[in-house]
């Protein structure tokens, strides 16, 4: 058994070194095809990191009251908030209050803008949490029917937008994914069918001897690993290079911009590397299993 293992790596490697040329081109081709895959998933991942923290920000309705809605009045209005099931949480939010959040928290580094401010631009407010995002129309649609109300926001419906854009760069990744596969796959298999017609009277000999199936197809199928392998740690590493350079350049930007950072890069280059091996073994594998089911007849 072991030196049947052994005889199998053996001559892998030999085949691969042997059929240079063509190893190489098939190197290259589950490359690119990896690294277009490693741009589409480290792109798609980061979105949907900041569509869910937009999410986690906006999952609230907020209710501005006209300025002389009284607090008995806005009191009226929360408590039948409160009654309902996609309601969290609600509270009134004095505008001297707003006004002093805004201030200390988003424009803290700019808090002087407000000092020659005449009076409060802010309206007191009903700030509302939902218990879901898609709850928010409902709640809407209830507070539309109060009296004294100046105006409603909530966001889903620009969430939304930001879901359907994830969801339509899934979409391209998968298709495209799909289509490099195959081609990687027939690149592959061209490569081994070279080494097939190369040793076919050698085949032929040790089926003859009785050698199994498995004894000849092992090589052919361990050549198509190691091609796989190869082309998977060498787009890891240039996709990773290419991503840690990216946040080093724009993570400041991003983190200001969308109030998340992107995806460490340890945590993405440990994801990217799995996914990039099992997807070069199960092309390098599947390229080896076409070659042979048509030259070898086993």
């Amino acid at each position: 058994m072991l030196n049947s293992l052994k005889y199998t790596i053996k001559e892998a490697f030999m085949q691969v070194f042997r059929n240079a040329a063509m190893s190489i081109a098939s190197i290259f081709s589950i490359t690119a095809m990896l690294l277009i895959l490693g741009i589409f998933f480290t792109i798609t991942v980061n979105i949907s990191l900041a569509i869910e923290n937009v999410k986690d920000d906006f999952d609230t309705v907020s209710i501005h009251l006209l300025d002389e809605t009284t607090y008995e009045s806005a009191s009226t209005m929360i408590l039948q908030l409160e009654g309902m099931s996609e309601v969290e949480d609600v509270h009134y939010l004095d505008k001297d209050v707003a006004l002093e959040q805004w201030t200390n928290d988003k424009f803290a580094d700019n808090a002087d803008i407000f000092d020659g401010l005449a009076k409060n631009p802010l309206p007191n407010s009903i700030e509302i949490t939902v218990t879901e995002l898609e709850s928010a129309e409902k709640v809407a649609e209830v507070a539309k029917t109060f009296d004294g109300i100046e105006k409603i926001n909530y966001y889903k419906e620009s969430v939304d937008k930001l879901l359907k854009i994830t969801e339509s760069l899934r979409t391209g990744m998968m298709i495209t994914m799909g289509f490099l596969v195959l081609i990687s796959i027939l690149v592959v298999s061209n490569t081994i069918k070279l080494t097939v017609f190369a040793r076919h009277k050698e085949i032929e000999i040790m089926k003859y001897v009785g050698a199994t199936n498995w004894f000849i197809r092992g090589p052919f199928l361990t050549e198509g690993i190691i091609i796989g392998i190869i082309s998977a740690l060498l787009s890891s590493g240039i996709v990773t290079l290419i991503y840690s350079r990216v946040v080093k350049a724009f993570s400041m930007d991003v983190s200001w911009l969308l109030d998340t950072g992107p995806v460490p890069v340890g945590f993405m280059t440990f994801n990217l590397a799995w996914i990039f091996l099992a997807l070069g073994i199960s092309i390098g594998a599947c390229g080896s299993i076409v070659s042979m089911r048509r030259f070898l007849d086993t």
